[in-house]
């Protein structure tokens, strides 16, 4: 009975519409043959009680047919939109707590008011014309029996649907904690290993709040070893204080939530959506879909469907084949005694595929150790399965299952702690871990991986399906210790599905790293079933089990006296990348290394040494697409530093050390034109670190064109295993061959904003256009190599040069570009970098191109949503963009957003495009452009209105605003969909072109600056009428700007690392500049501007808000009137400086001359002395 709810539950998760409608003609029909037998026996007992008669029974098989027809097809649908509807309801407008008990207590009350009465009259009417009364007939036995059957449909009825509700199944397992005060699990980590019992005991004795907390035992194989976590649940209302008293104990490391895994590994299309389906979150953590079967699949970036309908598995040999595998088994290897350690859904024991399953362990909260989904099976079958219609790669390999995802496909980071510790004292030698997610900061999982593979543990994992997307690598392929596999077809071409580079993790203030290492055949491999036959499937995490089935293929080539001092995490990566073949035509974020080569790896692991190496070992620019984005854009002189981030394997110990710094070898003297920074590992551990170049073409450079070619060596040393004294010492080298071009003119060249960026991991950052429902959060990094890669392509066939800023607005120079670009931006503003661009644009001529999003305080309040495995409610931390923060920076300017959420088809000169979630400009200073269409206003305010209006009434509102102020050029547009390739609808690249050619090169498009819409008033609204800040989010949690020191970063120009950047003196500052309606007083924007007492400005619709003229951080700008120049009104020039350097080179000259001055007047005293002595002379 257990297993069959089970198995509806896990129905109701999977296909929760057809469940509900089959259900409920089953159940119907079976409960009205249930009256007949009871109404039968009732009726039976009364006449023999007065007559002593029997009569036969018979079921009345059309009756009980009628009934079940009323399930299918009244209560099975209506009340599954009924319900879901209700669901929604409550949880958005009351916000009330799933699972609760005033939500259970809201939803029956409802229900009974409203669908009660509905359903009961519905029945009545229905069952009584079936079986043929008149209309009359049946209006009395409605009024006979409508009350009594509501008075017990009332109750029965919503409490029948609620309890098979997939939403409230765990209801009566949480009534409990609910009736208090709600609680939740936490994971306690200890920097030691004890058992757990001395662990609970520790706490017990030192935390005085024991009825506050509670220890749970966990009961798994891992119980009878020492652990270094433990369980613990905590009362909510007097969390922080719990916790607080727990990381001030020696012994504890840290303390954080026990976070819920959820995936997709069914054959089907809703196991694609991840973990939110229409909007609402399903249970457990962020995840992304990993396995499935494709018949078809949506390109997101075309709007079409490929078919990948092919019969291959009859066509084809089979996958092992295709790697050549029967020349290693005709060796003689076969995986033997290779410990495979396989996380997934479990396996069933004796199955007939596998000869060596050694070991099954159960880390679920089911009591079953059986495979009951079927991919642990599959996963299986492809890397040990003996069937000759699906072969695994190494037959002979010890299986060891850990089910670690319960049948509704749910993982606790608590169980995955519990299984990995168990994997390393059982000393396993490969792990295959075919799941993912975005969510990289989850350090108690993150962390165990690394000690995981510290302990000589081999981890293979699935880098996710979530391409052909840029920037969506999952967690834990992306780190560098795990060996991350991604997928191809079998005309070697990357599998649509898999996911691509870079790493994220460095982002905005750094460059990923090259992921995924190596790809694999991944579309319709064959492997095993649940019982018994064999299956195709697709994806990434199919893909992984036939590099781990390689793995283990090539263990066992070692032997075993001498495999763990030559085999370990970063030798067995260094023989699969090094061997791999390079595919023409993917890129490095797409293919990695490029194709697994089973043979090519097994003769560099035959004659392997210890070593250390860097990969990728070659950076060339003449290898286009391999070596894109890079191959794409030359170097120059004058440009941001371009950042190279590559990783170090060391496979001569799990921790190493790098001698010395790393060095650059030209290969010639024209290489000395190339200056490299370098930011690396010092310490590398496990196995592996970082290597980082940041480039520049020295300024003498600057009319070079040509290739810079040579070396960057860098020397790493380890302790020699069990020698104290001895160690082993390697020196990894990376060649680098550069195109290098004369610098571009600043008009060709554009500055891309990446500092102001945040996204998904840490805070709730909502996906930039709402009509996504099924991925709403912003994870994909934002940056013109991710997910606007398409745009950079753009730009570069356009002729642009595109650089990126990943340090604050002053940290640029801004005489050096045509264009500062800035799209979908979250952060907020320095008072410097404001003050800073505004004199950038108005007296250095820097055009501004501005890409906003949609910002609506209402909107976010109702997008937040209750997440039931960390019991907490989800807040978007901003909008699309941060529009608040925008318009602060462009308030010098007149320009503002505001806080519709438009969306609509629009046309200009021909072109349509679509408006996807995007926000109105609600301020222009006059004699400005300004473009407005009819759209519908979505936001929570806007839908209020529109029906107060009608309706669907469309209203025109303004969406693209071009102005010159000074001597530059400011565009500005409401939406950044059109640019974005994650979910973009159309693209507007044909119109960012045209911005580019007004802000860079005052090239101006007749159609957009056309007559019709130039505005001669300003465009205006009051203070209170834009948007406002959220003032329940503590935004520096994660803002790069609020309470932080602003600091050039280590990808800006060299001369700038670490100090403020440069300082935009403005002579003049009260000259009136014509044309520049918040400069020349009384006109143009219809506000005023006054200088304070301290020399500062004050701009009234910034709510008195200041803006100081220094960016040194001393807000009285008039004591950073270096040498009394800057209030000089009759001087109209500005002097870009350092600010750190500029008065010490002053004071240096000034002493300089003086000195110079009295040592030559000196010189000349003694001359005239010498001279004297000499015509006096006697002779």
């Amino acid at each position: 009975m257990s297993r069959l709810w089970k198995w509806y539950q896990n129905c109701l998760h999977v296909h929760p519409y057809k469940t509900q409608i089959i259900s409920s003609g089953i159940l119907w029909g079976a409960g009205d043959m249930i009256a007949q037998t009871v109404s039968h026996n009732t009726k039976k007992d009364l006449v023999q009680y007065q007559q002593g008669a029997d009569e036969e029974f018979k079921i009345n098989w059309r009756r009980v047919a009628s009934t079940s027809l009323f399930g299918f097809g009244f209560i099975g649908p209506v009340g599954h939109v009924w319900y879901e509807g209700l669901d929604r309801l409550i949880r958005g407008r009351l916000q009330l707590r799933p699972n609760s008990l005033r939500f259970v207590a809201s939803k029956l009350g409802i229900d009974g008011v409203l669908f009660g009465p509905l359903y009961i009259l519905t029945f009545f009417s229905y069952m009584g014309l079936a079986s043929g009364k008149s209309i009359a007939v049946v209006k009395e036995d409605v009024k006979r029996d409508f009350i009594p059957a509501l008075g017990v449909g009332a109750v029965i009825a919503p409490i029948f649907q609620i309890t098979k509700s997939p939403n409230l199944e765990t209801l009566k397992n949480r009534t409990e904690s609910n009736s208090e005060s709600p609680s939740r699990n936490y994971i306690v980590r200890f920097i030691q290993y004890k058992k757990a019992e001395d662990h609970k005991t520790y706490l017990e004795e030192n935390i005085l709040l024991l009825n506050r907390w509670k220890w749970i035992e966990r009961k798994n194989p891992a119980s009878s070893f020492p652990t270094d976590f433990g369980l613990v649940s905590i009362d909510e209302s007097i969390k922080s204080s719990v916790i607080e008293e727990f990381e001030k104990l020696k012994l504890v490391k840290d303390v954080s939530i026990d976070l819920s895994y959820s995936r997709s590994v069914l054959a089907n299309d809703e196991c694609k959506s991840g973990s939110f389906v229409d909007g609402k979150k399903r249970p457990g953590k962020i995840f992304t879909s990993m396995s499935f079967s494709d018949e078809e699949y949506y390109s997101k970036l075309s709007n079409t469907t490929i078919s990948w309908k092919r019969k291959l598995m009859m066509q084809r040999s089979q996958v092992t084949s295709l790697f050549g595998a029967e020349a290693l088994w005709k060796k003689g290897y076969r995986g033997a005694k290779v410990k495979m350690a396989i996380f997934d859904t479990g396996i069933r024991a004796n199955h007939p595929h596998f000869r060596n399953i050694k070991e099954r362990s159960n880390w679920t909260n089911e009591d079953t150790l059986n495979d009951n989904l079927g991919h642990g099976t599959f996963v299986a079958g492809v890397i040990a399965g003996e069937d000759s219609e699906c072969l695994g790669f190494a037959p002979d390999t010890e299986i060891y299952a850990y089910r670690v995802f319960t049948d509704a496909q749910v993982s606790y980071t608590s169980w995955f702690l519990d299984a990995f510790n168990y994997a390393i004292a059982m000393d396993m030698d490969v792990l295959n871990l075919s799941i993912g997610g975005p969510d990289y900061l989850d350090l108690p999982f993150v962390e165990k991986v690394w000690e995981l593979t510290a302990n000589n543990i081999i981890m293979v994992s699935a880098i996710g399906n979530d391409g052909p997307l840029y920037g969506t690598l999952n967690n834990p392929a992306d780190q560098s210790d795990v060996i991350g596999v991604g997928g191809i077809d079998y005309s070697d071409h990357i599998a649509s599905f898999s996911s691509r580079g870079m790493s994220t993790w460095e982002i905005p203030h750094g460059y990923g790293r090259v992921k995924p290492d190596i790809v694999a055949y991944g579309r319709e491999i064959m492997g095993s079933k649940i019982s018994t036959g064999c299956k195709s499937l697709s994806g990434t995490s199919v893909a992984s089990p036939v590099v781990a089935g390689v793995v283990c293929l090539l263990v066992s080539i070692i032997p075993e006296s001498h495999r763990k001092s030559i085999l370990n995490p970063a030798s067995m990566k260094q023989a699969l990348v090094e061997g791999a073949a390079k595919l023409s035509g993917p890129n490095m974020y797409e293919q990695g290394a490029g194709r697994l080569d089973l043979l090519e790896s097994y003769e560099i692991l035959k004659n392997y040494q210890p070593r250390a190496s860097i990969f990728p070992s070659v950076l060339d620019y003449t290898d286009h697409p391999y070596s894109w984005p890079f191959s794409r854009q030359p170097l120059y002189a004058g440009a941001m530093p371009v950042i190279f981030n590559a990783t170090i394997l060391n496979g001569m110990g799990v921790i190493g050390y790098v001698k010395s710094p790393p060095m650059w070898h030209p290969a010639d003297d024209v290489g000395n034109l190339l200056s490299i920074h370098f930011t690396y590992s010092e310490v590398i551990w496990p196995w592996t670190g970082y290597l980082a170049l940041h480039m520049q073409i020295k300024e003498e450079g600057a009319q070079y064109s040509g290739l810079i070619e040579g070396n960057v060596t860098v020397k790493v040393y380890s302790p020699f295993p069990g020698e104290k004294d001895l160690r082993r010492s390697s020196t990894c080298t990376l060649q680098l061959k550069l195109q290098v071009i004369s610098t571009p003119p600043r008009s060709k060249r554009v500055l891309w904003d990446q500092y102001h960026s945040i996204k998904y991991p840490p805070g709730y950052i909502p996906r930039d256009s709402l009509d996504v429902r099924n991925d709403i959060l912003d994870w994909h990094g934002d940056h013109l190599h991710t997910n606007f890669h398409i745009m950079f392509n753009m730009l570069r066939d356009a002729g642009y040069y595109v650089e990126t800023l990943g340090s604050p607005l002053t940290c640029f120079d801004a005489r050096q570009y045509g264009t500062l670009l800035m799209v979908d931006l979250e952060d907020e503003y320095h008072e410097e970098e404001i003050e800073k661009l505004r004199d950038d644009v108005i007296n250095t001529g820097l055009g501004l191109a501005v890409f906003g999003e949609w910002y609506n305080v209402d909107t976010m309040v109702k997008m937040r949503f209750y997440d039931d495995n960390t019991r907490s409610w989800w807040t978007p931390v901003t909008g699309g963009a941060n529009i608040p923060a925008l318009n602060d920076l462009l308030a010098p300017f007149g320009i503002a957003f505001g806080d519709k959420i438009l969306n609509g088809d629009f046309f200009i000169d021909g072109e349509q495009s679509r408006y996807a979630s995007g926000t109105d400009i609600v301020r222009f200073p006059g004699g400005g452009y300004v473009h407005s269409f009819p759209f519908l206003d979505s936001s929570e305010s806007g839908a209020t209105q529109n029906v107060l209006q009608n309706g669907m009434t469309k209203a025109d509102s303004s969406i693209l605003g071009l102005v010159e102020v000074g001597v530059g050029r400011i565009a500005v547009y409401g939406d950044s969909n059109c640019l974005d390739s994650s979910h973009m609808v159309t693209n507007c690249y044909w119109l960012l072109r045209k911005i580019l050619d007004f802000t860079s090169r005052n090239i101006r498009d007749p159609l957009l600056f056309s007559d019709s819409v130039k505005r001669e008033e300003p465009l205006y609204v009051d203070d209170n009428q834009l948007p406002s800040r959220r003032t329940d989010v503590n935004f520096s949690t994660y803002s790069a700007v609020v309470g932080q020191e602003l600091l050039c970063q280590k990808d800006s120009r060299f001369e700038i690392w670490g100090t403020k950047g440069y300082g935009l003196q403005l002579m003049g500052r009260t000259r009136r500049l014509p044309g520049y309606p918040t400069v020349k007083l009384g006109t143009g924007s219809n506000v005023n501007m006054e200088r304070s007492s301290l020399g500062q400005t004050i701009y009234p619709w910034n709510n008195g808000r200041k803006s100081f003229t220094g960016i040194s951080g001393n807000k009285n700008s008039n004591r950073m009137d270096f040498l009394g120049l800057l209030n000089r009104d009759e001087l109209d020039m500005t002097e870009l400086v350092a600010s750190q350097w500029f008065v010490p080179v002053v004071v240096a000259i000034f002493g300089l001359l003086l000195f110079l001055s009295f040592w030559r007047i000196r010189k000349k005293r003694r001359w005239r002395k010498r001279g004297s002595s000499n015509r006096f002379a006697t002779p």
